[in-house]
């Protein structure tokens, strides 16, 4: 190599050290396998295989944190209600992002459970995040909440309780101050509704709030960075502390069904907020505590799971169909067993949990669309997700209005109770409960089998699978990765 070649190269190998330190790495590139709560934004995708055995491949330790609890500070373990992790494809490899009671937010490699980074918010996390992704660079952020925070008076004029947060590097980006209102919650559980470059929650101060995820629009108001928000609406009535005191809070997550935004309200209401005109309109009343997140079934209608509270008819499952006015959107009800009061915890009857649906990977097992929930009675149900062929009629939740029954095609004991919202991939269903996590499978005549039991644990937190894998956090302070 003659002399100048030499310089030209040596030069060359000096420039591209240079850039290689002025100039940020390149983006991972990311595919969003699960990005928020129940899969998607319709809240009824789980994974795309669930395993036939519930072998565990590998456990991390969640550790523990306290929170405030009726005047007490109890120790939590593990995670819990709603807690379902989040995947992300990066460059080929699975990881998933998950909140826990110890308080952190963590980035965990999915093959072998190594945590990439951690992130302290104030305060237990209960709920799951979603995920937004930069149309122009690529980068991922964290929407995630949690409760008010453990230091925390109620009374502050500022609870952060919902953050936005760096998925490649796990550094805080922006806070949210979820403000008092008549509500007795300010925490965060739902998990915001990402549509392009806007999201929309409901906090749990029962005020929908549109805003940006995006970190570069935050603004600085109560003495910190916050993200840009578009709108705000009040989904409570003022009326509504007279029957239900301060539990009017909104702890589910937005569904989206066309061009309407839909949330359960803690004020015993479904809002359809629309997208089109920015507002609020169409609204079903059921006057009692909803805390379910919807699931969107294959004939464009809505689960909607009911709690047992401030009515005297029974919990259950509504299907309503928001093109129908209110008054006649009800297309089935299927009423769940009632329990002593104090026999499992506070509740009196219904689901806590949501309702899972299988119409979007039914096709792939030949099987059905079908509808399972977990009521306070301890019962897996598994119900025909249509309307019913034969008319059976069952009593609503104000005791007195009579509604076509779904059809069900079986049930099955889990235990004393559960608030777990399960999984329903194909004909195979994952199944938490308060005294393990059961693996079912629906036979062809509509019959639940099991597979397998994880009887070791207490789970309440939503599970999530990929590719014959099952990620599901208990609160016996671990976060399993399942598989057969």
């Amino acid at each position: 190599m003659s002399r100048v070649g030499l310089a030209f190269r040596t030069c060359w190998f000096v420039l591209a050290g240079w850039l290689a330190v002025l100039l940020p790495p390149a983006a991972a590139e990311t595919k969003l396998i699960n990005p928020t709560y129940l899969g998607a934004p319709e809240r009824n995708f789980y994974g795309n295989r669930l395993p036939a055995k519930l072998q565990v491949f590998w456990k991390l330790d969640l550790g523990s944190g306290r929170t405030q609890l009726r005047g007490k500070t109890p120790l939590w373990k593990g995670a819990g209600w709603t807690g379902q992790p989040l995947i992300v494809e990066e460059d080929g490899d699975l990881f998933l992002i998950l909140g826990a009671n110890d308080h952190h937010l963590r980035k965990i490699r999915a093959s072998d459970g190594e945590v990439i980074w951690k992130y302290k918010f104030d305060d237990v996390i209960k709920g799951t995040g979603s995920l937004w992704k930069n149309p122009k660079t690529g980068d991922l952020v964290v929407i995630q909440g949690s409760r008010f925070g453990l230091e925390a008076k109620f009374s502050d004029p500022v609870i952060p309780s919902l953050r936005g947060i760096s998925y490649s590097t796990g550094k805080e980006l922006w806070r949210m101050n979820c403000r008092r209102t008549a509500t007795y919650s300010r925490d965060v559980d739902g998990s915001a509704l990402v549509i392009g470059d806007r999201a929309y929650l409901a906090l749990e101060n029962s005020i929908f709030t549109v805003f940006s995820p995006d970190p570069t629009l935050q603004r600085k108001r109560d003495g910190m960075l916050q993200p840009r928000i578009y709108r705000e609406t009040r989904f409570y009535e003022p009326t509504d502390t007279k029957t239900h005191g301060g539990n009017i809070e909104c702890e589910s997550s937005p569904t989206l069904l066309d061009d309407r935004v839909f949330t359960a309200s803690g004020a015993g209401r479904v809002y359809g907020y629309s997208l089109k005109w920015n507002r609020a309109g169409w609204r079903f009343e059921t006057g009692t505590d909803l805390n379910a997140t919807m699931p969107v079934t294959g004939d464009g209608c809505l689960l909607l799971a009911v709690e047992k509270q401030f009515v005297p008819g029974p919990g259950g499952v509504f299907k309503i169909d928001p093109s129908e006015p209110p008054s006649s959107c009800v297309k089935w009800f299927f009423p769940t067993g009632d329990v002593r009061k104090g026999s499992f915890y506070e509740w009196e009857g219904g689901i806590i949990g949501s309702v899972a649906v299988n119409h979007r990977t039914a096709a792939e097992s030949g099987t059905p669309a079908m509808a399972a929930f977990i009521g306070v009675d301890g019962f897996l149900y598994v119900v025909e997700e249509g309307e019913p062929a034969l008319k059976e009629w069952a009593t609503g939740p104000d005791g007195e209005t009579e509604y076509p029954r779904a059809r069900l095609l079986d049930k099955v004991q889990l235990g004393d109770g559960s608030i777990a919202t399960p999984i329903f991939v194909g004909n195979r269903i994952a199944a938490p409960y308060d005294d393990g996590l059961k693996l079912f499978e629906v036979t062809g005549e509509g019959k639940i089998r099991l597979l397998d039991t994880f009887a070791e644990s207490q789970f309440e937190a939503t599970p999530v699978c990929h590719d014959g894998r099952l990620y599901a956090a208990s609160l016996d302070g671990n976060l399993y990765c399942f598989g057969e």
